[in-house]
């Protein structure tokens, strides 16, 4: 099976158009496209998953003028998109066909293939308690990695291929039920990778 985008080049830099954060402010928060081929017999349903590998592990340290965070900080995992029951028959997300610029405290709704569904993203434990942003960030909502980090952040797009058509999730489910939930039944994985950044510091 194979995975890749016609909204950027794997191992590339992710346009701002697709992220959350822009040097100017807010990017255009589009989902990309993704188009994948060559399923394997068998296949009943699709996972997808976005995820940065390269999230600073001190929050303490984001954003901050007096500092950078340095590129051997330890990192963490954070996800922009966890959307599972793909079906099967479904071989391309269009871009911007499941996100289009951001929704305060997150989509309630969001759209995507039918039969589909959404999961939260780690921006709904980030926003928690911000007045204005606070709330259940479903769906996709792309990079924004801080602007003092020194790091090159990769975001990882992960398609599983599943025997069974629906997982067993609840209603709120994250990346993590899924992992959980995805492993008696996986068949194979394909993924790509685009970077991104918001430090003027930072190349590739």
């Amino acid at each position: 099976m194979r995975i890749w985008s016609d909204s950027f080049e794997h191992r590339h830099r992710i346009p701002s158009e697709f992220a959350m954060g822009a040097p100017e402010g807010f990017g255009g928060n589009r989902n990309p496209h993704l188009a994948w081929a060559d399923a394997p017999e068998g296949t009943q349903s699709f996972v997808l998953l976005c995820i940065d590998t390269d999230v600073p592990t001190d929050p303490s340290t984001v954003g901050r003028d007096d500092l950078e965070i340095p590129v051997e900080q330890p990192r963490a995992d954070f996800v922009h998109w966890a959307m599972v029951d793909i079906p099967a028959n479904v071989q391309a997300i269009e871009a911007g066909s499941a996100s289009d610029g951001i929704t305060k405290r997150g989509k309630q709704t969001p759209k995507g293939p039918a039969g589909a569904r959404q999961g939260l993203n780690d921006y709904t434990g980030w926003f928690a308690g911000d007045a204005d942003m606070g709330g259940d960030w479903r769906g996709y909502d792309g990079p924004y990695p801080p602007s003092n980090d020194l790091r090159l952040h990769r975001y990882f797009f992960r398609l599983f291929a599943l025997r069974v058509p629906k997982l067993e999730l609840p209603d709120d489910f994250t990346a993590a039920d899924v992992f959980h939930a995805l492993q008696p039944h996986e068949i194979t994985e394909a993924a790509i990778y685009g970077t991104y950044s918001l430090n003027p510091k930072v190349k590739g």
